[in-house]
Formats: structure tokens, C-alpha cells, sequence
């Protein structure tokens, strides 16, 4: 059910035509009776940002926050393409609105794919209004299908917490990276919030998860993750369970990403302050020399005291400590003596953890990655 696991939202997917061979390329999540529910949006720090971006921006803001649907494409991220795209974005949400009876603006907009090449308009005004046609509480999945481009599989999600639920789905294999990680994402629940309050738990929620996630060190000119709260019962606390979803879709798509064979949690401790912390743990989530290393299982603990030390945050050799799998290999700067046997058993599994401590203070900050491998630059090496 995924992202119609909550009371209250229905979703279809379908092909249109933008992808060849009957793949699925457009989805929709709604309300079950169309009408607006409180929404936040996080978007994209590119500022090449694509033309759905702006819209589900401006229908947030012209809505006071709120939204009864949003419609997704993948295979076209009209994205650099100028007036026209904004125009056909917005077209998109006129056509749902037409369908389940509510405003335009009401309506927000996703799209994932190729950039700088004009979204194909026939087939998606074809498509929408059996899109709407089909949607029904148990959609979730074939919407969650419909929005994958490289990705392998499906993420979806489910968290229960006492009297709500909260529902999603997501994408993104490749083009991850902080701020945010191509992603797109849409969550339900059935819980109660002012938009005000969805927007500010959205973007706690995505700190530590999606803003945490890098692949690549690629920023999308896509990005989004769109929170509806279609309740009557305000919860005591939303915030942790949504950030539990976001923070499960977030490891999906780090264990999908392309060509990955493992996902590592890079962790930065004993730092002066978090946004320390957290700029030393990118730097080595983001280094090839050490995704490579990874891929290759060696334990190089050298390459990592090396991009701490180019990191721009406070470093002392003498004080660095580095750990695979909770191994200590490097202490005070240098090797120390250590179970090379659980280490190597460790860096060969499908999830590893490097620590890496500073010795300079109490804050710490982890960034979600994966290894570099030979099949992520066959991937990127042509249009994809």
C-alpha cells in the first residue's frame, strides 16, 4: 500500500507514452474526496531548478499550504526548458484538478528524467484523466512503479505510530547528493498538523536523512519530498515517526543507488560543533579514492585521515582515530594493532560503518553513501 497506507489517499500509476515499451512513467497520489489537505514541501538547493520545482513551490505558497494531489512523471525532468516548461507543468496540475474537481494550484508537481528536453505534452494529457480514472486506496505500489528511472526497485514505506499512519514512497538511484539527495518523494498521513507545523517537523526530518544521503556529490535540479496531512487527530509527536519514514527511504535509496554493492554510514565524532562534524563526514562519504576502497573491501584507513585532514574543519593527526565496523585500525594517527580478520568480514558485507573520531570535542554527524564501482560509470558514462 505504501504511500496509501494512511486513512484517506488514494494513488494510480500508469504508461502514458514519455518512456517506450509500455514502462510506467505517470503517477498520481490524492486525496480520496479531492479536497485540500495541509502540505509542506523541501526542494532542491540547485538553482538550475526545474520547472516543477517552481510551481509546487508557487501552489504552496498561493495555497496557504495546501494540496489535494500530486502528479509525478518520470523519463522528462523538464528541467531547462525555459517558459514552455513552466507552462506545461502547470498544465499538468490543471488537468488533475479538472479530474478530481479541486484548484489548480492545489495540485503540485513532480518530474524526473532527462534534462533539457521539452516534455512530451501529448501523451501526458492522454494519460491524466485515466490516471484519475484509476485511482483506489490500493494504487500505492503502482505509483511508487511509475516514478522510477535507474532505480532497480520500488521504495516504499509504512510507520505506524499509536493512532496514525504515515505512508510513502520514493526514487532516486544516482544524482544524490545533500541538500538535497535525483530524488523525488511524497508521504501521507492520516494525522493532523497546521501547515506551518508540517513544514517546520519536514525539515527536521529531512536533516539527518535525505540531506544526509550522498551518492555522488551530484545535486539534482529536481529534487522535492511533499509531506500531506489529511487528519482530524493532532498526534502528540509527528516529527519522529516522520522522520523514521523519510530516514527508511533514504537507506533504500542508498542500497539501490547505481551499481552500489554496499551502503556505508560515514560517522564524524569528537568534532568542535555539528556543521564540523558533518562537513568532515561529506568530505569522506564524497572521496572516490575511499568509495573505491570500499568496492574493493580494503581497509585504506589512510585515505580517509587524508580527507579529514583537507576537510576545512578543525584537525589534529595526532588526535584522529578511525574504526571499520567498530575496529579501531588507526589511533593518535597511526596504525594500531587490530582483528584484521573482522574487519576485512566486515567492509565484505551489503552494509559497512566507518567511524572516524577527531579528538577535538562532543559533536558528531553521520552522511549515508555507497561504494563506487565499475557499473555506476557504465551507467553515467552516455545520457541517462
Amino acid at each position: 500500500m505504501s504511500v496509501t497506507a494512511a486513512d484517506g489517499f488514494i494513488a494510480a500509476g500508469a504508461h502514458c507514452g514519455i518512456k517506450a515499451a509500455g514502462v510506467p512513467d505517470l503517477a498520481l497520489v490524492a486525496t480520496a474526496d479531492g479536497r485540500p489537505v495541509p502540505a509542506a514541501g523541501v526542494f532542491t538547493a540547485n538553482l538550475a531548478t526545474a520547472a516543477p520545482v517552481q510551481v509546487s513551490r508557487r501552489h504552496l505558497e498561493t495555497s496557504g499550504g495546501h494540496a489535494a494531489a500530486v502528479v509525478l512523471n518520470s523519463g522528462n525532468a523538464n528541467a531547462a526548458t525555459g517558459e514552455q516548461g513552466m507552462a506545461d507543468a502547470e498544465r499538468m496540475c490543471a488537468l488533475v484538478a479538472v479530474g478530481l474537481g479541486c484548484q489548480p494550484e492545489h495540485v503540485l508537481v513532480c518530474s524526473t528524467g532527462l534534462i533539457g528536453i521539452p516534455l512530451p505534452m501529448a501523451p501526458i494529457e492522454a494519460g491524466i484523466p485515466s490516471l484519475v480514472g484509476a485511482l483506489s486506496a490500493d494504487g500505492g505500489s503502482a505509483a511508487a512503479e511509475a516514478i522510477r528511472t535507474t532505480d532497480t526497485v520500488r521504495k516504499e514505506v509504512v510507520v505506524r505510530d499509536g493512532g496514525f499512519t504515515i505512508g510513502g514512497m520514493a526514487k532516486g538511484a544516482a544524482m544524490l547528493a545533500p541538500n538535497m539527495a535525483t530524488m523525488l518523494a511524497v508521504l501521507t498521513t492520516d494525522a493532523a498538523a497546521e501547515p506551518a507545523v508540517l513544514g517546520q517537523q519536514l525539515q527536521r526530518s529531512v536533516v539527518n536523512t535525505f540531506n544526509s544521503l550522498s551518492v555522488d556529490g551530484c545535486t539534482s535540479t529536481n529534487d522535492t519530498v511533499i509531506v500531506l496531512a489529511g487528519g482530524v487527530v493532532e498526534p502528540k509527536e509527528l516529527g519522529i515517526p516522520l522522520t523514521v519514514a523519510c530516514g527508511s527511504l533514504a537507506e533504500q535509496m542508498a542500497a539501490d543507488a547505481e551499481g552500489a554493492t554496499k551502503t556505508v554510514w560515514v560517522k564524524v565524532t569528537g568534532a568542535p560543533d555539528e556543521d564540523e562534524a558533518r562537513r568532515a563526514a561529506r568530505r569522506v562519504a564524497e572521496s572516490q579514492l575511499v568509495k573505491c576502497s570500499l568496492f574493493g573491501a580494503d581497509p585504506y584507513w589512510g585515505r580517509i585521515v587524508s580527507e579529514l585532514g583537507s576537510a576545512g574543519v578543525a584537525f589534529d593527526p595526532d588526535r584522529v582515530e578511525v574504526a571499520y565496523g567498530g575496529v579501531t585500525v588507526c589511533s593518535k594517527g597511526v596504525a594500531v594493532s587490530h582483528d584484521a580478520d573482522a574487519v576485512r568480514v566486515h567492509l565484505q558485507g551489503r552494509r559497512v560503518e566507518i567511524t572516524a573520531d577527531l579528538g577535538l570535542g562532543h559533536a558528531e554527524a553521520a552522511i549515508l553513501t555507497n561504494d563506487l564501482t565499475p557499473a555506476y560509470i557504465d551507467e553515467n558514462m552516455r545520457t541517462s
